[in-house]
């Protein structure tokens, strides 16, 4: 019956394409999208594109883990934060799915763990008082352009600070949290040779040979682009600005930076000191960022020492986004190999919140990143995002606790009170236009890769006491009493009380959708996205859909005919012991008249 099993899942096939427009043959798209977001258009003008879905998580199965070793497409850290004056510790528990969203939790809660002293170069037991989680798709879900589009409610109460929530994307090069991974890697994007940051951009064009698979005179490194980062706080006049809290930022962050005459924080930039060109909402009446231009990253020894950019604007929101959900939006279209052309825009609720061309980057010699990059989600606490600057009157700030009576003083106001808050994520949903080489898939790809310098620094990527970056995600064997333990229809619980999964699931309890790259590429098993396009007219289809049915039908009354009078199918499978056998695949002959069984 070969045949009619051919036939019919080439009508299925047909069927399926003539619907959609648009084949996807990416194997990151949740089962639990629904159709009607499996294509999406571009909110940008002018770009008449088809997009097709090449990644999706809805979150709607309860349960989900996302500890190292879960999940294929996320990893929650378990890890300090050593970033920007964190006062929080990441943890998996506080990272979990329910009622069909993501759930990141920020709680009061203190965690003792293994630091290290720089300067002794000896460990100690340190404190801190906050857990929250971040999720990250490094090394596992990376794009090289595309759409983004998220829907989330901000954690906590809009009018109280000290929350910083976060949707960004970061070059793959770049371990979020990992320092040693980021210095002299963040945020840079530049393709250019120039002696003065040959030792502070690690992989430059002045590089005349050929190392860890990457081209020889080629920059590379890790941008930053921040979909989301909100600010509660007190409604109240900002300097120099219109923009009052609650409110969130959109920004680019890249390097080469401003050397010399940069702009003040909290002042607006002087003419000519500063990039222009770039385009601020109407709807959303969005305005430049003045609190935040950038970092100068310093080092012992001054060639080493560089500065960073943020290309940022800020967007007041209300209470509604906080307490019901909104969709994020970023369109990102990656610069070409040589570093020319592309732009970002970002979109709240899809109106145009910020948008950068490739012109506005002219003013340092940067370009629009084209590097594979990874999504991140998470909540953070730090003393330099809604907390009282500078340190008021009587206090001396040294210490963030709550329930403290020393620490409250450098606390925002209602700040305890505000915890637990959660972060909820009710989807990630990443589109690529069909056909453009310029977007591609995988974390490290033909034209950039990555995984031959990550292996080589494997160290820089590593969590202490692990020999590798990433656990292997695991495929069942969690602890089961019935089939419910291991996702229902997605597993069974076995005699020995371990889940095994069913194909296309995955994780420990078989909760996860697996996810894979459907084309190896030379570098890594990732690969370029692919789409098949097939427009097929409605009247078309339904003629051959027709034609399909009844041919289906037909094969079908010939073959019980024949099984019927003692004839056997004889099919590709069938194999032969000996090469004399003169028999023709496709073809049926009676029962008993073979020389040969067929082998099993």
């Amino acid at each position: 019956m070969m045949k009619v099993i051919y036939l019919f899942r080439a009508s299925v096939l047909l069927i399926f394409v003539s619907f959609s427009g648009v084949l996807v043959k990416a194997g990151w798209v949740d089962p639990d999208t629904a159709k009607e977001y499996h294509s999406t258009a571009a909110l940008t003008k002018g770009d008449d594109r088809k997009y097709a879905l090449v990644f999706s998580d809805e979150f709607e199965v309860d349960g989900r883990n996302f500890k190292d070793g879960s999940d294929p497409r996320w990893t929650a850290l378990d890890k300090n934060d050593y970033t920007n004056d964190a006062l929080h510790y990441y943890s998996s528990d506080n990272a979990q799915t329910m009622g069909g969203i993501l759930n990141i939790t920020t709680e009061i809660k203190t965690k003792t763990f293994k630091a290290f002293n720089e300067t002794s170069k000896k460990t100690f037991a340190e404190d801190k008082h906050y857990k929250s989680a971040m999720l990250q798709g490094w090394n596992k879900f990376c794009i090289t352009g595309g759409i983004i589009e998220v829907r989330a409610k901000l954690p906590g109460n809009a009018y109280t600070g000290g929350l910083w929530p976060a949707i960004w994307l970061l070059g793959n090069l770049s371990r979020a949290t990992f320092v040693s991974s980021s210095d002299f890697m963040w945020p840079w994007s530049y393709n250019k040779c120039n002696a003065d940051y040959k030792y502070s951009q690690e992989i430059n064009a002045c590089t005349k040979t050929q190392h860890y698979g990457m081209l020889a005179k080629e920059g590379r490194g890790a941008p930053e682009i921040d979909i989301l980062e909100a600010m509660g706080g007190e409604v109240g006049p900002l300097p120099h600005t219109y923009m009052e809290k609650p409110y969130f930022s959109a920004s680019l962050q890249i390097s080469p930076g401003v050397e010399e005459n940069r702009p003040l924080l909290g002042y607006q930039p002087a003419k000519g000191t500063w990039y222009s060109g770039m385009e601020y909402g109407e709807v959303t009446n969005t305005t430049l960022n003045n609190f935040f231009y950038g970092v100068t990253l310093v080092h012992e020894i001054e060639e080493y020492t560089y500065q960073s950019d943020a290309l940022s604007a800020n967007m007041h929101i209300s209470s509604s986004h906080f307490d019901d959900f909104h969709t994020y939006r970023l369109e990102w279209e990656p610069s070409d190999f040589n570093g020319n052309g592309g732009y970002i825009r970002w979109y709240a609720d899809d109106f145009l919140v910020y948008g950068i061309e490739s012109n506005v980057l002219n003013f340092t010699g940067s370009m629009i990143p084209n590097e594979p990059m990874y999504i991140l989600l998470n909540t953070a606490i730090s003393d330099q995002w809604g907390f009282p600057i500078p340190c008021p009157d009587g206090c001396s700030c040294e210490c963030y606790e709550c329930g403290n009576p020393d620490c409250t003083c450098g606390l925002p106001n209602g700040f305890c009170q505000n915890l637990p808050a959660f972060f909820e994520i009710d989807y990630v949903r990443v589109y690529q236009a069909a056909d453009d080489p310029k977007h591609e898939l995988g974390c490290s790809t033909e034209s950039r890769p990555t995984a031959t310098f990550i292996e080589g620094h494997k160290e820089r990527y590593t969590i202490d006491g692990q020999k590798e970056p990433l656990l292997p995600v695991q495929h069942g064997g969690g602890s089961c009493i019935q089939d419910s333990d291991c996702g229902g229809e997605r597993g069974h619980c076995f005699d020995m009380n371990t889940c095994k999964c069913k194909d296309n699931f995955t994780g420990p309890q078989c909760l996860a959708h697996s996810g894979t790259y459907d084309e190896p590429t030379s570098t890594t098993n990732n690969s370029r996205f692919s789409v098949i396009h097939v427009m097929i007219p409605n009247s078309l289809v339904a003629v051959l859909s027709l034609l399909s049915l009844s041919l289906l039908f037909a094969i079908g009354l010939k073959s019980r005919f024949y099984e019927k009078n003692g004839y056997r199918y004889i099919g590709e499978n069938i194999n032969y012991d000996t090469a004399d056998n003169d028999v023709h695949q496709g073809n049926y002959q009676r029962y008993g008249v073979l020389p040969f069984p067929k082998k099993t």
